[in-house]
Protein backbone atom coordinates (compact mmCIF):
# COMPACT_ATOMS: atom_id res chain seq x y z
CA UNK A 1 0.00 0.00 0.00
CA UNK A 2 3.00 2.11 0.84
CA UNK A 3 4.70 1.75 -2.03
CA UNK A 4 1.06 1.91 -4.75
CA UNK A 5 0.68 5.46 -2.34
CA UNK A 6 3.77 6.53 -2.95
CA UNK A 7 3.94 5.96 -6.86
CA UNK A 8 0.33 7.37 -7.14
CA UNK A 9 2.13 10.35 -5.24
CA UNK A 10 4.78 10.54 -7.05
CA UNK A 11 2.33 10.63 -10.33
CA UNK A 12 0.28 13.17 -9.18
CA UNK A 13 2.41 15.61 -7.52
CA UNK A 14 3.27 17.29 -10.54
CA UNK A 15 -0.33 17.97 -11.42
CA UNK A 16 -0.91 19.13 -8.25
CA UNK A 17 1.53 21.69 -8.27
CA UNK A 18 0.76 22.81 -11.93
CA UNK A 19 -3.09 22.92 -10.49
CA UNK A 20 -1.55 24.90 -7.58
CA UNK A 21 0.28 27.69 -10.33
CA UNK A 22 -3.32 27.55 -12.19
CA UNK A 23 -5.21 28.63 -8.77
CA UNK A 24 -2.99 31.66 -7.85
CA UNK A 25 -2.65 32.96 -11.48
CA UNK A 26 -6.40 32.87 -11.60
CA UNK A 27 -6.90 34.82 -8.19
CA UNK A 28 -4.23 37.19 -9.52
CA UNK A 29 -6.05 37.58 -12.86
CA UNK A 30 -9.44 38.18 -10.83
CA UNK A 31 -7.49 40.47 -9.13
CA UNK A 32 -6.25 42.23 -12.07
CA UNK A 33 -9.40 42.38 -13.59
CA UNK A 34 -11.24 43.67 -10.58
CA UNK A 35 -8.94 46.34 -10.50
CA UNK A 36 -9.12 47.40 -13.80
CA UNK A 37 -12.85 47.74 -13.22
CA UNK A 38 -12.77 49.95 -10.06
CA UNK A 39 -9.94 52.25 -12.52
CA UNK A 40 -12.41 52.08 -15.32
CA UNK A 41 -16.14 52.64 -13.53
CA UNK A 42 -13.60 55.54 -11.39
CA UNK A 43 -11.68 56.99 -13.85
CA UNK A 44 -13.33 56.48 -17.31
CA UNK A 45 -16.69 57.72 -18.90
CA UNK A 46 -18.64 55.66 -21.12
CA UNK A 47 -19.36 55.14 -24.43
CA UNK A 48 -22.77 56.62 -23.40
CA UNK A 49 -21.81 59.06 -21.06
CA UNK A 50 -19.25 60.50 -23.68
CA UNK A 51 -22.01 60.89 -26.40
CA UNK A 52 -23.99 62.73 -23.29
CA UNK A 53 -21.45 65.14 -22.52
CA UNK A 54 -20.40 65.48 -26.31
CA UNK A 55 -22.87 65.09 -28.88
CA UNK A 56 -24.62 68.33 -30.06
CA UNK A 57 -28.05 66.08 -30.51
CA UNK A 58 -28.38 65.02 -26.82
CA UNK A 59 -30.01 67.78 -24.46
CA UNK A 60 -28.59 70.08 -22.18
CA UNK A 61 -30.11 68.24 -19.25
CA UNK A 62 -29.41 67.19 -15.49
CA UNK A 63 -27.81 63.93 -17.06
CA UNK A 64 -25.44 66.19 -19.06
CA UNK A 65 -24.63 68.41 -16.02
CA UNK A 66 -23.72 65.41 -13.78
CA UNK A 67 -21.77 63.20 -16.57
CA UNK A 68 -19.42 67.39 -17.07
CA UNK A 69 -19.34 67.31 -12.91
CA UNK A 70 -18.27 63.41 -12.82
CA UNK A 71 -15.39 64.19 -16.16
CA UNK A 72 -14.28 67.17 -13.64
CA UNK A 73 -14.15 64.65 -10.42
CA UNK A 74 -12.15 62.21 -12.89
CA UNK A 75 -9.46 64.80 -13.79
CA UNK A 76 -9.08 66.00 -10.62
CA UNK A 77 -8.53 62.77 -8.77
CA UNK A 78 -5.92 61.64 -11.61
CA UNK A 79 -3.74 64.16 -9.61
CA UNK A 80 -4.03 60.85 -7.55
CA UNK A 81 -2.45 58.44 -9.97
CA UNK A 82 0.40 60.73 -11.40
CA UNK A 83 1.91 59.96 -7.43
CA UNK A 84 2.94 56.76 -8.87
CA UNK A 85 5.99 55.82 -10.56
CA UNK A 86 4.03 55.15 -13.87
CA UNK A 87 2.08 57.87 -14.67
CA UNK A 88 1.49 57.11 -18.51
CA UNK A 89 -2.03 55.59 -17.51
CA UNK A 90 -2.93 58.88 -15.64
CA UNK A 91 -1.54 61.15 -18.09
CA UNK A 92 -3.83 59.25 -20.54
CA UNK A 93 -6.60 59.16 -18.79
CA UNK A 94 -6.61 62.94 -17.87
CA UNK A 95 -5.83 63.95 -21.78
CA UNK A 96 -8.86 62.35 -22.61
CA UNK A 97 -10.98 63.76 -19.29
CA UNK A 98 -9.73 66.80 -20.32
CA UNK A 99 -10.85 66.72 -24.09
CA UNK A 100 -14.45 65.60 -22.88
CA UNK A 101 -14.38 68.28 -20.96
CA UNK A 102 -13.62 70.98 -23.06
CA UNK A 103 -16.17 69.44 -26.00
CA UNK A 104 -18.43 69.70 -23.02
CA UNK A 105 -18.10 73.41 -22.70
CA UNK A 106 -18.42 74.09 -26.26
CA UNK A 107 -21.66 72.52 -26.62
CA UNK A 108 -23.08 73.88 -23.16
CA UNK A 109 -21.60 77.26 -24.93
CA UNK A 110 -23.37 77.39 -27.77
CA UNK A 111 -26.57 75.91 -26.38
CA UNK A 112 -26.69 78.92 -24.12
CA UNK A 113 -26.27 81.40 -26.99
CA UNK A 114 -29.19 79.33 -28.66
CA UNK A 115 -31.21 79.81 -25.75
CA UNK A 116 -30.15 83.61 -25.12
CA UNK A 117 -31.56 83.97 -28.54
CA UNK A 118 -34.97 82.54 -27.74
CA UNK A 119 -35.42 84.39 -24.12
CA UNK A 120 -38.24 86.34 -23.75
CA UNK A 121 -37.48 89.01 -20.70
CA UNK A 122 -40.72 90.38 -21.53
CA UNK A 123 -42.11 86.81 -20.15
CA UNK A 124 -39.64 85.27 -19.09
CA UNK A 125 -39.60 81.37 -18.98
CA UNK A 126 -36.53 81.04 -17.51
CA UNK A 127 -36.00 77.69 -15.80
CA UNK A 128 -33.37 76.31 -13.57
CA UNK A 129 -31.70 74.53 -16.52
CA UNK A 130 -30.66 77.99 -17.46
CA UNK A 131 -29.19 79.20 -14.29
CA UNK A 132 -27.31 75.63 -13.85
CA UNK A 133 -25.88 76.27 -17.34
CA UNK A 134 -24.82 79.73 -16.82
CA UNK A 135 -23.22 78.95 -13.52
CA UNK A 136 -21.23 75.59 -14.73
CA UNK A 137 -20.24 77.73 -17.38
CA UNK A 138 -18.66 80.91 -15.30
CA UNK A 139 -15.47 78.10 -14.53
CA UNK A 140 -14.72 79.22 -18.08
CA UNK A 141 -14.66 82.95 -17.84
CA UNK A 142 -13.61 83.40 -21.71
CA UNK A 143 -16.81 82.04 -22.79
CA UNK A 144 -18.92 82.86 -20.10
CA UNK A 145 -18.14 86.48 -20.72
CA UNK A 146 -18.68 85.71 -24.61
CA UNK A 147 -21.90 84.54 -23.55
CA UNK A 148 -22.65 88.20 -22.01
CA UNK A 149 -21.46 89.77 -24.87
CA UNK A 150 -23.80 88.30 -27.10
CA UNK A 151 -26.32 88.76 -24.89
CA UNK A 152 -25.66 92.10 -24.07
CA UNK A 153 -25.48 93.11 -28.02
CA UNK A 154 -29.06 91.18 -28.21
CA UNK A 155 -30.40 92.95 -25.65
CA UNK A 156 -29.06 96.38 -26.34
CA UNK A 157 -30.88 96.28 -29.78
CA UNK A 158 -33.99 95.09 -28.32
CA UNK A 159 -34.10 97.94 -26.34
CA UNK A 160 -32.80 100.36 -28.40
CA UNK A 161 -35.94 99.44 -30.88
CA UNK A 162 -38.11 99.14 -28.14
CA UNK A 163 -37.24 103.13 -27.33
CA UNK A 164 -37.66 104.12 -30.75
CA UNK A 165 -40.94 102.69 -30.81
CA UNK A 166 -42.07 104.55 -27.68
CA UNK A 167 -40.90 107.73 -29.06
CA UNK A 168 -41.71 107.18 -32.74
CA UNK A 169 -45.03 105.16 -32.09
CA UNK A 170 -43.48 102.58 -35.24
CA UNK A 171 -41.61 99.48 -34.57
CA UNK A 172 -38.04 98.70 -36.29
CA UNK A 173 -40.04 96.48 -38.71
CA UNK A 174 -42.35 99.82 -39.86
CA UNK A 175 -45.35 98.21 -37.70
CA UNK A 176 -47.20 100.71 -35.66
CA UNK A 177 -46.53 100.06 -31.88
CA UNK A 178 -49.22 99.49 -29.39
CA UNK A 179 -48.81 102.81 -27.48
CA UNK A 180 -49.36 106.23 -28.16
CA UNK A 181 -45.81 107.82 -28.83
CA UNK A 182 -43.61 110.42 -26.75
CA UNK A 183 -42.97 112.38 -29.42
CA UNK A 184 -46.98 113.05 -30.55
CA UNK A 185 -47.97 112.97 -26.02
CA UNK A 186 -45.29 115.05 -24.52
CA UNK A 187 -46.59 119.26 -25.22
CA UNK A 188 -43.86 120.46 -23.85
CA UNK A 189 -39.84 120.28 -23.70
CA UNK A 190 -40.18 119.55 -19.42
CA UNK A 191 -42.99 116.44 -19.60
CA UNK A 192 -40.71 115.33 -23.02
CA UNK A 193 -37.33 115.07 -21.25
CA UNK A 194 -39.20 113.75 -18.03
CA UNK A 195 -40.97 110.59 -20.47
CA UNK A 196 -38.04 109.58 -22.11
CA UNK A 197 -35.95 109.72 -18.54
CA UNK A 198 -39.29 107.83 -16.96
CA UNK A 199 -38.86 104.98 -20.39
CA UNK A 200 -34.89 104.17 -19.76
CA UNK A 201 -35.22 104.17 -16.01
CA UNK A 202 -38.20 102.25 -16.16
CA UNK A 203 -36.65 99.80 -18.44
CA UNK A 204 -33.08 99.72 -16.56
CA UNK A 205 -35.50 98.45 -13.60
CA UNK A 206 -36.95 95.88 -15.40
CA UNK A 207 -33.95 94.37 -17.12
CA UNK A 208 -32.31 94.35 -13.55
CA UNK A 209 -35.31 92.79 -12.22
CA UNK A 210 -35.02 90.20 -14.67
CA UNK A 211 -31.33 89.09 -15.32
CA UNK A 212 -31.30 89.17 -11.43
CA UNK A 213 -32.88 85.87 -11.57
CA UNK A 214 -30.48 84.97 -14.10
CA UNK A 215 -27.40 86.00 -12.11
CA UNK A 216 -28.19 86.38 -8.32
CA UNK A 217 -30.29 83.55 -7.45
CA UNK A 218 -26.96 81.67 -7.63
CA UNK A 219 -24.87 84.68 -7.16
CA UNK A 220 -22.80 82.36 -4.96
CA UNK A 221 -22.14 79.73 -7.01
CA UNK A 222 -21.63 82.01 -9.81
CA UNK A 223 -19.00 84.26 -8.55
CA UNK A 224 -17.14 80.79 -7.03
CA UNK A 225 -16.81 79.60 -10.79
CA UNK A 226 -15.88 82.75 -12.43
CA UNK A 227 -12.69 83.04 -9.37
CA UNK A 228 -11.82 79.38 -9.87
CA UNK A 229 -11.74 80.11 -13.67
CA UNK A 230 -9.29 83.08 -13.06
CA UNK A 231 -7.06 81.15 -11.03
CA UNK A 232 -6.39 78.97 -13.71
CA UNK A 233 -3.10 79.50 -15.46
CA UNK A 234 -4.88 79.08 -18.59
CA UNK A 235 -7.95 81.53 -17.87
CA UNK A 236 -5.63 84.30 -16.11
CA UNK A 237 -5.89 86.24 -18.94
CA UNK A 238 -9.34 87.05 -18.45
CA UNK A 239 -9.16 89.15 -15.66
CA UNK A 240 -6.66 91.51 -17.72
CA UNK A 241 -3.56 91.19 -14.80
CA UNK A 242 -6.30 91.84 -12.34
CA UNK A 243 -6.34 89.77 -9.28
CA UNK A 244 -10.14 91.03 -8.17
CA UNK A 245 -12.36 88.91 -6.81
CA UNK A 246 -15.65 88.59 -9.04
CA UNK A 247 -18.57 90.89 -7.98
CA UNK A 248 -21.61 89.49 -8.71
CA UNK A 249 -23.83 92.49 -8.31
CA UNK A 250 -21.35 94.84 -9.73
CA UNK A 251 -20.94 92.43 -13.27
CA UNK A 252 -25.08 92.33 -13.28
CA UNK A 253 -25.07 96.54 -13.00
CA UNK A 254 -22.67 96.39 -15.48
CA UNK A 255 -24.83 94.20 -17.78
CA UNK A 256 -27.65 95.94 -17.37
CA UNK A 257 -25.64 99.22 -18.14
CA UNK A 258 -24.57 97.57 -21.41
CA UNK A 259 -28.11 96.46 -22.55
CA UNK A 260 -29.77 100.07 -21.92
CA UNK A 261 -26.19 101.63 -23.40
CA UNK A 262 -28.25 101.96 -27.74
CA UNK A 263 -31.41 103.18 -25.45
CA UNK A 264 -29.39 105.66 -23.57
CA UNK A 265 -27.58 107.28 -26.95
CA UNK A 266 -30.92 108.19 -28.25
CA UNK A 267 -31.58 109.25 -24.90
CA UNK A 268 -28.86 111.92 -25.24
CA UNK A 269 -29.32 113.25 -28.82
CA UNK A 270 -32.90 113.89 -28.07
CA UNK A 271 -32.15 115.63 -24.42
CA UNK A 272 -29.24 117.48 -25.61
CA UNK A 273 -31.45 118.77 -28.66
CA UNK A 274 -34.06 120.09 -25.72
CA UNK A 275 -31.79 121.94 -23.97
CA UNK A 276 -29.89 123.74 -26.41
CA UNK A 277 -33.01 125.15 -28.32
CA UNK A 278 -34.83 126.06 -25.22
CA UNK A 279 -34.69 130.05 -24.41
CA UNK A 280 -36.19 130.12 -20.62
CA UNK A 281 -33.69 130.27 -18.10
CA UNK A 282 -36.13 128.86 -15.60
CA UNK A 283 -37.08 125.92 -18.14
CA UNK A 284 -33.72 125.11 -18.30
CA UNK A 285 -33.00 124.81 -13.85
CA UNK A 286 -36.14 122.70 -13.88
CA UNK A 287 -34.63 120.42 -16.71
CA UNK A 288 -30.99 120.26 -15.09
CA UNK A 289 -33.54 119.37 -11.40
CA UNK A 290 -35.48 116.70 -13.12
CA UNK A 291 -32.21 114.79 -14.63
CA UNK A 292 -30.34 115.07 -11.60
CA UNK A 293 -33.68 113.55 -9.92
CA UNK A 294 -33.00 110.68 -12.39
CA UNK A 295 -29.18 110.64 -11.91
CA UNK A 296 -30.10 109.74 -8.06
CA UNK A 297 -32.43 107.19 -9.10
CA UNK A 298 -30.08 105.21 -11.03
CA UNK A 299 -27.27 105.77 -8.38
CA UNK A 300 -29.19 103.67 -6.46
CA UNK A 301 -30.21 100.95 -9.17
CA UNK A 302 -26.69 100.55 -10.68
CA UNK A 303 -24.19 101.94 -8.77
CA UNK A 304 -21.58 104.91 -9.14
CA UNK A 305 -19.44 103.38 -12.03
CA UNK A 306 -22.49 102.76 -14.76
CA UNK A 307 -22.01 104.60 -18.07
CA UNK A 308 -25.61 105.68 -17.90
CA UNK A 309 -25.40 107.47 -14.69
CA UNK A 310 -22.24 109.62 -16.33
CA UNK A 311 -24.33 110.26 -19.28
CA UNK A 312 -27.50 111.66 -17.16
CA UNK A 313 -24.85 113.58 -15.11
CA UNK A 314 -23.23 114.94 -18.53
CA UNK A 315 -26.85 115.86 -19.29
CA UNK A 316 -27.82 117.69 -15.93
CA UNK A 317 -24.32 119.63 -16.36
CA UNK A 318 -25.24 120.98 -20.13
CA UNK A 319 -28.60 121.76 -19.17
CA UNK A 320 -26.99 124.25 -15.87
CA UNK A 321 -24.45 125.22 -18.27
CA UNK A 322 -27.44 126.27 -20.31
CA UNK A 323 -29.27 128.00 -17.56
CA UNK A 324 -26.17 130.16 -16.46
CA UNK A 325 -25.53 130.85 -20.15
CA UNK A 326 -29.11 132.42 -20.74
CA UNK A 327 -29.00 133.62 -17.16
CA UNK A 328 -25.94 135.78 -17.85
CA UNK A 329 -27.65 137.42 -21.10
CA UNK A 330 -31.09 138.14 -19.25
CA UNK A 331 -28.92 140.47 -16.60
CA UNK A 332 -27.59 141.80 -19.60
CA UNK A 333 -30.44 142.53 -21.29
CA UNK A 334 -31.92 144.31 -17.91
CA UNK A 335 -28.11 146.53 -17.72
CA UNK A 336 -28.65 147.33 -21.35
CA UNK A 337 -31.81 149.60 -20.51
CA UNK A 338 -31.74 152.28 -18.37
CA UNK A 339 -33.57 151.51 -15.39
CA UNK A 340 -35.70 153.91 -12.65
CA UNK A 341 -36.72 153.29 -8.91
CA UNK A 342 -41.05 153.16 -9.26
CA UNK A 343 -42.61 155.84 -8.14
CA UNK A 344 -43.52 154.09 -4.58
CA UNK A 345 -39.79 153.36 -3.72
CA UNK A 346 -40.67 149.62 -4.13
CA UNK A 347 -38.89 146.48 -5.67
CA UNK A 348 -37.87 147.73 -9.34
CA UNK A 349 -39.83 145.61 -12.35
CA UNK A 350 -36.37 143.48 -12.84
CA UNK A 351 -36.03 142.56 -9.27
CA UNK A 352 -39.75 141.47 -8.95
CA UNK A 353 -39.20 139.21 -12.28
CA UNK A 354 -36.10 137.54 -11.20
CA UNK A 355 -38.07 137.14 -7.08
CA UNK A 356 -40.44 135.05 -9.21
CA UNK A 357 -38.02 133.38 -11.42
CA UNK A 358 -36.04 132.62 -7.82
CA UNK A 359 -39.39 131.58 -6.14
CA UNK A 360 -39.89 129.23 -9.12
CA UNK A 361 -36.16 127.59 -8.69
CA UNK A 362 -36.54 127.18 -4.92
CA UNK A 363 -40.34 125.08 -5.47
CA UNK A 364 -38.36 123.06 -8.06
CA UNK A 365 -35.05 122.00 -5.94
CA UNK A 366 -37.26 121.28 -3.01
CA UNK A 367 -39.17 118.79 -4.65
CA UNK A 368 -36.13 117.06 -6.46
CA UNK A 369 -34.97 113.96 -4.52
CA UNK A 370 -31.94 115.62 -4.57
CA UNK A 371 -32.51 117.80 -1.69
CA UNK A 372 -32.67 114.78 0.69
CA UNK A 373 -29.33 114.61 -0.02
CA UNK A 374 -28.14 117.90 1.02
CA UNK A 375 -28.41 120.86 3.01
CA UNK A 376 -29.11 123.82 0.73
CA UNK A 377 -25.88 124.05 -0.91
CA UNK A 378 -26.76 123.36 -4.56
CA UNK A 379 -29.39 126.24 -4.63
CA UNK A 380 -27.22 128.66 -2.61
CA UNK A 381 -24.56 128.42 -5.16
CA UNK A 382 -27.30 128.85 -8.15
CA UNK A 383 -28.99 131.81 -5.86
CA UNK A 384 -25.76 133.35 -5.98
CA UNK A 385 -25.65 133.51 -10.13
CA UNK A 386 -29.24 134.26 -10.18
CA UNK A 387 -30.36 136.80 -7.85
CA UNK A 388 -27.31 138.63 -6.38
CA UNK A 389 -26.18 140.55 -9.80
CA UNK A 390 -30.20 141.77 -9.61
CA UNK A 391 -29.90 142.82 -5.75
CA UNK A 392 -26.60 144.55 -6.75
CA UNK A 393 -27.99 146.32 -9.53
CA UNK A 394 -30.99 147.79 -7.47
CA UNK A 395 -29.32 148.59 -4.50
CA UNK A 396 -27.02 150.75 -7.13
CA UNK A 397 -29.61 152.87 -8.33
CA UNK A 398 -30.15 154.48 -4.76
CA UNK A 399 -26.75 155.96 -4.54
CA UNK A 400 -27.63 159.41 -4.91
CA UNK A 401 -30.72 159.04 -3.03
CA UNK A 402 -30.62 160.80 0.36
CA UNK A 403 -32.24 159.33 3.68
CA UNK A 404 -34.95 158.51 4.69
CA UNK A 405 -35.71 157.85 1.01
CA UNK A 406 -33.13 155.75 0.46
CA UNK A 407 -33.39 153.61 3.74
CA UNK A 408 -36.87 152.81 2.76
CA UNK A 409 -35.82 151.82 -0.87
CA UNK A 410 -33.37 149.34 0.17
CA UNK A 411 -35.86 147.62 2.78
CA UNK A 412 -38.67 147.49 0.72
CA UNK A 413 -36.11 145.67 -1.97
CA UNK A 414 -34.61 143.69 1.00
CA UNK A 415 -37.60 142.83 2.56
CA UNK A 416 -39.13 141.28 -0.75
CA UNK A 417 -35.72 139.53 -1.28
CA UNK A 418 -36.22 138.26 2.72
CA UNK A 419 -39.46 137.19 1.82
CA UNK A 420 -39.11 134.91 -1.35
CA UNK A 421 -36.23 133.20 0.95
CA UNK A 422 -38.13 132.47 3.80
CA UNK A 423 -39.80 130.43 1.94
CA UNK A 424 -37.69 127.78 2.36
CA UNK A 425 -35.53 126.32 5.23
CA UNK A 426 -32.56 125.75 2.85
CA UNK A 427 -32.18 129.85 2.30
CA UNK A 428 -32.57 130.43 5.83
CA UNK A 429 -28.85 131.89 6.01
CA UNK A 430 -29.09 134.50 3.53
CA UNK A 431 -33.02 135.38 4.71
CA UNK A 432 -30.95 136.08 8.19
CA UNK A 433 -28.49 138.16 6.36
CA UNK A 434 -31.11 140.07 4.78
CA UNK A 435 -33.01 140.95 8.01
CA UNK A 436 -29.64 141.65 9.80
CA UNK A 437 -29.39 144.76 6.80
CA UNK A 438 -32.92 145.53 7.41
CA UNK A 439 -32.50 145.97 10.56
CA UNK A 440 -29.25 148.57 9.77
CA UNK A 441 -31.41 150.36 7.80
CA UNK A 442 -34.59 150.56 10.04
CA UNK A 443 -31.80 152.45 12.97
CA UNK A 444 -31.11 154.36 10.16
CA UNK A 445 -34.88 155.36 9.88
CA UNK A 446 -35.31 155.27 13.38
CA UNK A 447 -32.35 158.44 13.84
CA UNK A 448 -34.08 159.82 11.11
CA UNK A 449 -37.67 159.92 12.60
CA UNK A 450 -35.97 160.88 15.96
CA UNK A 451 -34.37 163.85 14.38
CA UNK A 452 -37.56 165.07 12.41
CA UNK A 453 -39.32 164.84 16.07
CA UNK A 454 -36.32 167.29 17.51
CA UNK A 455 -36.18 169.98 14.33
CA UNK A 456 -40.13 169.91 14.05
CA UNK A 457 -40.63 170.26 18.09
CA UNK A 458 -37.46 172.93 17.94
CA UNK A 459 -35.85 171.55 21.01
CA UNK A 460 -32.79 169.98 18.94
CA UNK A 461 -30.03 172.71 19.75
CA UNK A 462 -31.17 172.40 23.47
CA UNK A 463 -31.47 168.53 24.08
CA UNK A 464 -28.02 168.46 21.90
CA UNK A 465 -26.47 171.07 24.45
CA UNK A 466 -27.16 168.45 26.99
CA UNK A 467 -25.27 165.59 25.61
CA UNK A 468 -23.54 163.90 26.52
CA UNK A 469 -24.75 164.36 30.48
CA UNK A 470 -21.03 165.07 31.43
CA UNK A 471 -20.18 167.70 29.08
CA UNK A 472 -23.70 169.75 29.01
CA UNK A 473 -23.79 173.05 28.30
CA UNK A 474 -26.54 174.24 30.45
CA UNK A 475 -25.75 178.57 29.39
CA UNK A 476 -27.49 177.27 26.26
CA UNK A 477 -30.65 176.92 27.74
CA UNK A 478 -32.46 180.42 28.29
CA UNK A 479 -36.03 182.11 28.88
CA UNK A 480 -36.38 183.04 25.56
CA UNK A 481 -35.21 179.66 23.98
CA UNK A 482 -37.99 178.34 25.98
CA UNK A 483 -40.75 180.46 25.48
CA UNK A 484 -39.92 180.18 21.22
CA UNK A 485 -39.30 176.04 21.64
CA UNK A 486 -42.77 176.29 23.51
CA UNK A 487 -44.77 177.42 20.85
CA UNK A 488 -43.15 175.26 18.02
CA UNK A 489 -43.83 172.20 20.40
CA UNK A 490 -47.45 173.39 21.09
CA UNK A 491 -47.93 173.67 17.22
CA UNK A 492 -45.85 170.60 16.37
CA UNK A 493 -47.32 168.00 18.63
CA UNK A 494 -51.09 167.20 17.68
CA UNK A 495 -50.07 165.98 14.45
CA UNK A 496 -46.59 164.95 14.91
CA UNK A 497 -47.44 160.92 15.33
CA UNK A 498 -49.27 160.72 11.92
CA UNK A 499 -46.68 162.99 10.20
CA UNK A 500 -44.06 160.81 11.42
CA UNK A 501 -45.95 157.98 9.98
CA UNK A 502 -46.84 160.28 6.29
CA UNK A 503 -42.73 160.26 6.31
CA UNK A 504 -42.69 156.58 6.14
CA UNK A 505 -45.37 155.82 3.65
CA UNK A 506 -43.71 154.39 1.06
CA UNK A 507 -42.64 151.94 3.33
CA UNK A 508 -44.25 148.76 2.49
CA UNK A 509 -44.14 147.01 5.94
CA UNK A 510 -47.11 149.13 7.86
CA UNK A 511 -45.58 147.09 10.91
CA UNK A 512 -42.10 148.13 10.76
CA UNK A 513 -43.15 151.95 10.25
CA UNK A 514 -44.93 151.89 13.13
CA UNK A 515 -42.29 150.02 15.22
CA UNK A 516 -39.50 152.37 13.55
CA UNK A 517 -42.02 155.63 14.55
CA UNK A 518 -42.81 154.27 18.29
CA UNK A 519 -39.31 153.92 18.63
CA UNK A 520 -38.30 156.98 17.51
CA UNK A 521 -40.80 158.62 19.80
CA UNK A 522 -39.69 156.78 22.58
CA UNK A 523 -36.53 158.04 22.25
CA UNK A 524 -37.41 161.33 21.73
CA UNK A 525 -39.84 161.38 25.04
CA UNK A 526 -36.57 160.07 26.82
CA UNK A 527 -34.57 162.99 25.79
CA UNK A 528 -37.39 165.42 26.45
CA UNK A 529 -37.12 164.02 30.08
CA UNK A 530 -33.82 164.72 29.93
CA UNK A 531 -34.39 168.56 28.95
CA UNK A 532 -37.54 168.64 31.69
CA UNK A 533 -35.08 167.26 34.33
CA UNK A 534 -32.59 170.46 33.68
CA UNK A 535 -35.51 173.06 33.81
CA UNK A 536 -36.59 171.61 37.05
CA UNK A 537 -33.22 171.92 38.09
CA UNK A 538 -32.72 175.26 37.19
CA UNK A 539 -35.87 176.35 38.68
CA UNK A 540 -35.12 174.65 42.09
CA UNK A 541 -32.29 176.58 42.26
CA UNK A 542 -33.50 180.12 41.09
CA UNK A 543 -35.51 182.31 43.48
CA UNK A 544 -36.35 184.39 40.84
CA UNK A 545 -39.72 184.17 39.81
CA UNK A 546 -39.42 185.90 36.45
CA UNK A 547 -37.16 183.93 35.48
CA UNK A 548 -38.69 180.46 35.98
CA UNK A 549 -38.60 178.54 33.01
CA UNK A 550 -41.16 176.28 34.10
CA UNK A 551 -43.78 179.64 33.51
CA UNK A 552 -42.66 179.36 29.71
CA UNK A 553 -42.12 175.77 29.63
CA UNK A 554 -45.03 174.47 31.41
CA UNK A 555 -45.08 170.46 29.13
CA UNK A 556 -43.88 167.31 30.59
CA UNK A 557 -43.10 164.18 29.63
CA UNK A 558 -45.97 162.67 30.49
CA UNK A 559 -47.59 164.64 28.29
CA UNK A 560 -45.41 164.69 25.35
CA UNK A 561 -46.00 160.48 25.49
CA UNK A 562 -49.37 160.85 25.81
CA UNK A 563 -49.64 162.89 22.58
CA UNK A 564 -46.79 160.78 20.65
CA UNK A 565 -48.81 157.50 21.52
Amino acid sequence: MKSQVATAHGETEQILTEASVLLEKRQDIERRQHLVQSLRDRFVLSEAEELTLTSTVEPVDDNFFAVLARAKKINRECEVLLGFEHQTLASEIMEKASKNIGLGYQKLYKWVQREFKQLDLENPQMDATMRKALTVLAARPSLFQSCLDFFAEARQRILSDAFFGALTGSNADGNAAAVKPIDLIAHDALRYVGDMLAWVHSAAVSEREVLEVLFVVDGEELAQGINSGRDADLWRIVSDGENEEFNTLSALNNLVDRDISGAARILRQRVEQVIQSNEDSILAYKLANLVRFYSVMLLRLLGPDCSLLQLVTSLEKEAMRQFRTLLREQIAAVRAEPQHIPSDFGPPVFLQAALKQIEDMIETYESSLSTSAGDGDGINHVLVEAIDPFILDSEALCKSMSSPLKSIYLINCRSAVAKCFKRSDMTGERERQLQSSIKDEAVALTDSQLKFFLDGSGLSDMIAALKPPGHSDTTFITVSKLSTASSELDQFLPSAYLDALERLSALQDSSLTRVITESAAEQFCMDFELLEKHIDLVDATNDDENSNLRNVFPRTASEIRVLLS
